[in-house]
């Protein structure tokens, strides 16, 4: 888990995508491409996609909105995204105004 003001790298979070994806489909997959589209390339569904949200969500402790998440088509989309919250700074709320906009 990523906790306090560690950096997390894209090649960490390709990782993690990586492993999750695995234990997500029960299929091996030998690596993650930027260009890769999540849909057509990889197989993944709707459901599937929100499952994989939640435990990259779980994983990093960050809030991804749907919002946010509308344009990710591409693993390198996602992972821009994850990496941009994963590495913004955290404020005095303790995220309780992201958890409530998702809620809402």
């Amino acid at each position: 888990m990523i906790s306090g003001d560690i950096v997390v790298t894209r090649d960490q979070i390709r990782e993690t995508l990586l492993e999750l994806f695995e234990a997500e489909t029960g299929e091996p997959l030998e690596s993650l491409s930027d260009e890769q589209h999540l849909a057509e390339q990889l197989g993944l569904d709707s459901v599937d996609m929100v499952s994989l949200i939640m435990q990259l969500e779980r994983h990093f402790k960050i809030r991804l909105s749907h919002e946010e998440l509308a344009d990710a088509v591409h693993v390198g989309e996602l992972l821009d995204i994850v990496q941009k919250k994963t590495n913004e700074p955290k404020d005095a709320s303790g995220g309780k105004d992201d958890i409530q906009k998702v809620a809402a």
